[in-house]
C-alpha cells in the first residue's frame, strides 16, 4: 500500500482549517472527559461506608473529598497549561494511565493515610478532563468547533452527575473498593482506545515551563474578554454548587426525609439539563454566542425563584425542584460552552492556558459558594440559600451588562512565537516574550458579537 504523504500542517494547528471530526471521535472525547472528572466525585456517597470500614471519624473520612479537590485545583493551575506545549494525545493517554494506577492504589489502601495519598493523585490526574476540552477544540474545524466543545463539555457535566449514582450502585453490589477498581479499569481502557484511534495532536507553542506559567498571568492581565468570562464562570459554578450542596440538606430533612439513594437520583435531572445544553455549542457556531450567554444568565437567575418553591414540600415542591434543577444545569452548561467558545476563538494558540484561567476561576467560585452555603443553611434554611443563589447570579448579570456596554476585543489574536530563545517579532516591546499580545487595533463592536 502506498504510504500517505505527510499533511501540509499538523493536526490541531489553529492556523489551518481541520477536517470535520466524526461523531465517534467526539463521543470518545466526551466519554474521556466525563469519566476523568467523575473520579473525584465517586467518593462523595461512600464517605459513611469508608468511615466505618477504616475505623475513622466522619470528619477524617471527609478529608478524602478535600484532598481530591486540592489535587485537582493544583493540576488546573500547574498541569493543564502543558497542553499547549506537549503532544496532547500522548499527554492525555499518560495521565489516564496514571489515573488508573492511582485509583488502584485507592482501592488497595489498607488505611486512611494511604487512601488520602492515592486520592490526592487521583485529583491531580483527573484534571486531564480540562486538557481534553481544548484539545477537542483544536481538532475541530471552525464551523464545527462550538458543537464539539458543547458535546465534550456536556460529557464533563454528565460525568459529575452520574458518578454518585454509579458509586452507590457498585457499593451496594460489592463494597467501596469495587468503585475504584471499576474507575481504574475504565481509565485504562480509555487510555488505550484514545491512543489507538486518535491522531497525534502536536503542541501549538514551544517555550519553557516557567514562561508558560507566566504567560497565563499575562493573558489574564491583558485580555478583558478572558477576565469577564472568568467572572461569569465563577458565577455559574457558584450557583451550581449552591444548588447541589443545599439540595442534599433539603431532601434529607422534613418534609422530604429521603435517603441517600433517593437523593442521588435527583442528579439525573441535572443530566437532562446537560444534554439539552449541547445545542448551545451549535448556536455559537452560527455566531450567536452572545445571545447564548444572555439567555443563560437570564435562565440562571430565573431558576432560583422556581427552586424556592421546593421548600414547601409536597408534589408542587418536587416538581419545582426538578424543573429548577433542569433549568439551572441547562443555564450553567450553556454558559460554560459559550465561555469556552469565546476564549478559544480569541486565543487559538493558547487554548490550554485560557482553559486554566477559566477553570481556576470557576473552581474558586465553587469553593466560596460551598463555604457560604454550608455556613448559611443552618441559619437561614432553603429560602435563604435561594436568595444567595439569586445574588450570585445577579453578579453575572452585572458583569455581562458591562460587556454589552463596552465589548471586549473578540477577533483571534495574532499567533505568538513561543520560543524560549527567540522573542516574538510581532510582540510589542512592553509585552513579555512568550505571551500572547493584544492586537494594536481594537475590535469593532460587531466583531465582538462572535464572543
Amino acid at each position: 500500500m502506498k504510504r500517505r504523504s505527510a499533511p501540509a500542517a499538523p493536526v490541531g494547528d489553529p492556523d489551518v482549517e481541520q477536517p470535520s471530526l466524526s461523531g465517534a471521535i467526539v463521543l470518545l472525547l466526551a466519554v474521556v472527559c466525563g469519566a476523568a472528572v467523575a473520579n473525584i466525585y465517586y467518593a462523595q456517597p461512600l464517605l459513611p461506608v469508608i468511615s466505618q470500614a477504616l475505623g475513622v471519624s466522619p470528619g477524617v473520612a471527609g478529608l478524602v473529598i478535600t484532598v481530591s479537590q486540592v489535587g485537582y485545583a493544583l493540576a488546573l493551575a500547574l498541569l493543564v497549561p502543558l497542553g499547549d506545549v506537549l503532544e496532547r494525545r500522548r499527554l492525555v493517554s499518560v495521565l489516564l494511565g496514571a489515573s488508573a494506577i492511582a485509583l488502584l492504589g485507592a482501592a488497595a489502601s489498607p488505611g486512611v493515610g494511604a487512601l488520602l495519598a492515592a486520592i490526592a493523585l487521583v485529583g491531580v490526574t483527573s484534571a486531564v478532563a480540562q486538557i481534553v476540552v481544548p484539545m477537542a477544540a483544536s481538532l475541530a474545524p471552525n464551523h464545527q468547533r462550538g458543537a464539539v466543545v458543547g458535546t465534550v463539555t456536556s460529557g464533563l457535566l454528565i460525568g459529575i452527575m452520574v458518578a454518585r449514582t454509579i458509586a452507590g450502585l457498585l457499593a451496594e453490589i460489592g463494597d467501596w473498593h469495587w468503585v475504584f477498581v471499576f474507575a481504574a479499569f475504565l481509565m485504562a481502557v480509555l487510555a488505550v482506545v484514545l491512543r489507538l484511534v486518535l491522531s497525534r495532536v502536536p503542541p501549538t507553542e514551544h517555550t519553557t515551563y516557567p514562561r508558560l506559567l507566566r504567560s497565563v498571568a499575562a493573558l489574564v492581565r491583558t485580555e478583558s474578554l478572558l477576565r469577564r468570562r472568568m467572572v461569569l464562570a465563577a458565577v455559574g459554578m457558584g450557583c451550581f454548587t449552591v444548588l447541589w450542596t443545599a439540595s442534599s440538606f433539603l431532601l434529607a430533612e422534613e418534609p422530604y426525609s429521603y435517603g441517600p439513594a433517593a437523593i442521588g437520583l435527583f442528579g439525573l435531572a441535572g443530566v437532562v439539563g446537560g444534554v439539552a445544553a449541547m445545542r448551545a455549542g451549535r448556536l455559537t457556531d452560527r455566531g450567536r454566542g452572545r445571545q447564548v450567554t444572555t439567555g443563560g444568565l437570564i435562565l440562571l437567575t430565573a431558576s432560583w425563584p422556581v427552586l424556592a418553591i421546593a421548600g414547601v414540600g409536597g408534589p408542587a415542591g418536587l416538581v419545582a425542584l426538578v424543573v429548577g434543577i433542569v433549568a439551572l444545569n441547562l443555564a450553567q452548561q450553556s454558559l460554560l460552552i459559550s465561555h469556552q467558545s469565546a476564549i478559544y476563538r480569541r486565543a487559538p494558540h493558547a487554548r490550554s492556558r485560557v482553559t486554566t484561567a477559566l477553570m481556576v476561576s470557576a473552581f474558586a467560585g465553587s469553593t466560596v459558594a460551598s463555604a457560604l452555603t454550608a455556613a448559611l443553611y443552618p441559619r437561614v434554611g432553603w429560602p435563604g440559600v435561594c436568595v444567595l443563589g439569586v445574588a450570585i447570579a445577579l453578579v453575572g448579570v452585572g458583569t455581562w451588562a458591562l460587556e454589552w456596554w463596552h465589548p471586549s476585543p473578540a477577533e483571534p489574536l495574532a499567533p505568538p512565537m513561543m520560543s524560549a530563545a527567540d522573542p516574538d517579532p510581532h510582540t510589542p516591546p512592553t509585552a513579555e516574550a512568550g505571551t500572547t499580545a493584544r492586537p494594536a487595533e481594537p475590535s469593532r463592536p460587531q466583531e465582538a458579537n462572535h464572543a
